[in-house]
């Protein structure tokens, strides 16, 4: 590896390390009661290399957020993700709904703790909510693509319209009844999957 290449690939590290202590510490206490400060002695890192590298904590929090969502620091959305294209090739209405409630799963696996954080960020911070871009909620976006694709498929159940199927999407997928049934409930994340997938069948599916 060149010289160049062992540099961004430090820099990537210490980036990620970054990204990864910041998202524990804001779970753990809170976005207001984090300091910047913990943050870099978790990510092992001077503040202001934080500083540097994301200007504020603000844009410290949309990271986290947007690279949990993804998996990854790469620029790709979720509706061009593997996961969610392989779900829309899929040939049957059940098909499609298995494999997207199963990619959902891993998705709030990763990011349902760090929305809540950011939810009551906002409350106390009105200049996190410009972080992002006004408009549709880009989580009902991406379950209004997914319900197009799956109510015109074979086996989806008739007379249901891509509105609807998006809207019962949007609301049994949601990171806060996630959060309720396997953090609060003590569930698996297993079992939340086949809970989901059992009852979007009933509504969704033939």
């Amino acid at each position: 590896m060149s010289p160049v290449n062992k540099r961004a690939e430090k820099a990537r590290q210490t980036r990620a390390r970054m990204l990864r202590a910041a998202g524990e510490l804001f779970v753990e206490r809170g976005y207001g009661a984090t300091p910047l400060q913990d943050i870099a002695d978790r990510a092992g890192v001077a503040v202001q290399t934080i500083y540097f590298t994301f200007r504020n904590k603000r844009n410290l929090l949309k990271e986290v957020v947007d690279t949990a969502i993804a998996g990854d620091d790469e620029p790709v959305a979720t509706m061009d993700r593997p996961w969610f294209r392989d779900a829309l090739e899929t040939e049957t209405a059940e098909a499609h709904l298995r494999a997207h409630v199963a990619g959902t799963r891993r998705v709030l696996q990763r990011v349902a703790e760090i929305v809540e954080v950011l939810r009551v960020a906002a409350a106390t911070d009105p200049e996190v909510v410009d972080l992002w871009p006004k408009g549709e909620n880009p989580r009902y976006t991406v379950q209004a693509e997914a319900a197009k694709s799956l109510v015109a498929k074979p086996g989806a159940r008739p007379g249901l319209s891509a509105t609807e199927a998006a809207d019962i999407l949007f609301a049994l997928l949601s990171p806060e009844l996630y959060l309720l049934l396997v953090r609060d409930r003590a569930w698996t994340p297993e079992r939340w999957e086949q809970w989901a997938r059992e009852t979007l069948h009933s509504q969704l599916v033939l």
